[in-house]
């Protein structure tokens, strides 16, 4: 491929929050805006039965996702929006390639011992989760995939699986390359992990303009700033870090001045964010009360059509690489 096949995917556990959209995305947004790159988009249901679920909810969070990223700029004109579970080669390849995976590998996973501690019942799915992962990514020979530092250990994995595969089976695969956020990791509101809908410690990204205002009110800061004259320390501030990631450079040098020297309190802070927050949300929220949820799931269609013409030749070619089939099929 003379360019780049970026693939992205986001699971549909509830609604984007601001973490999600900081981090992953806006710059999606932007790659879609620049058209360089073949860009997928992957809403990975299959990833989310990992864990008991509600089928109902679970679909209607599939809809409520596929929207919320239109609304975001992921125009299904420009990249390929599809969900997981509409291409059924995702979970065909992901039982080959655990073929050629070890189960040592996968019991070293940190997310899998991260989710599985202290619970009774741990699901084979839960454990296996990063083969299908590695499915997602090969399935369409992504020559890069964007990831946080989080998700490294799994696309490690993945390239592990492509040199096995190849070594045993013939060139078939390429070996992906991770492309690392340069968004600061964006904290909870409780400053204390990693923003995740599971902690409730969110703002929804399309919340309404009072509610995500008092949600970011509250939000944590700096525990030793107890008073306004309390010079500030925005190198530890969940806050300090949401500005560096949407407002202007002279906001930023403003915001750490200020900080620092206690000319500003931590409210002041949070309002001068809320502003640029609110600036650029607002067209996304008109945007998202104009969208129609029949052309949404027409174009989510479109997209796992553009998504399985790619995985059916990548598994005619795996298919045949490992011997498998009688060719009727064909």
């Amino acid at each position: 491929m003379s360019t780049a096949r970026v693939l992205s995917g986001i699971q549909p556990s509830g609604e984007l929050h601001i973490g999600n959209y900081l981090g992953a995305v806006r710059t999606w947004r932007k790659q879609v805006e620049e058209q360089k790159e073949e860009l997928l988009f992957c809403v990975v249901d299959a990833h989310a039965i990992t864990v008991d679920h509600e089928p109902a909810e679970l679909k209607s969070r599939i809809a409520g996702l596929a929207i919320d990223l239109i609304a975001c700029g992921l125009d299904p004109s420009k990249c390929t929006l599809f969900v997981q579970s509409d291409v059924r080669e995702h979970t065909e390849l992901a039982w080959y390639l655990s073929a050629v995976t070890p189960m040592g590998d996968l019991s070293r996973m940190t997310q899998f011992k991260e989710k599985s501690e202290g619970k009774e019942h741990v699901s084979t799915a839960l454990f296996t989760y990063p083969v299908l992962m590695s499915a997602d990514i090969l399935l369409y020979k992504a020559t890069v995939v964007p990831v946080g530092d989080d998700q490294l250990q799994h696309l490690e994995l993945a390239r592990e699986t492509v040199r096995r595969f190849n070594h045993r089976f013939g060139p078939v695969f390429v070996e992906p390359k991770p492309r690392l956020s340069k968004t600061p990791r964006i904290m909870g509101l409780d400053g204390e992990s990693k923003m995740s809908k599971s902690k409730g410690n969110t703002i929804a990204l399309f919340d309404s303009k009072d509610v995500f205002w008092n949600k970011l009110k509250g939000a944590f800061t700096d525990p030793q700033r107890l008073k306004k004259s309390d010079p500030g320390r925005p190198e530890v501030c969940n806050i300090y870090t949401m500005h560096q990631a949407i407002s202007p450079e002279a906001t930023v040098e403003e915001v750490h001045a200020n900080c620092t020297q206690a000319k500003w309190g931590c409210f002041d802070c949070k309002k001068v964010l809320f502003e640029h927050f609110d600036a650029e949300l607002v067209p996304l929220r008109t945007k998202r009360e104009s969208l129609d949820v029949k052309r949404v799931t027409e174009a989510l269609g479109d997209g796992a059509s553009k998504a399985r013409a790619i995985a059916k030749e990548t598994m005619r070619e795996v298919r045949d690489a490992m011997g498998l089939g009688s060719g009727a099929a064909e």
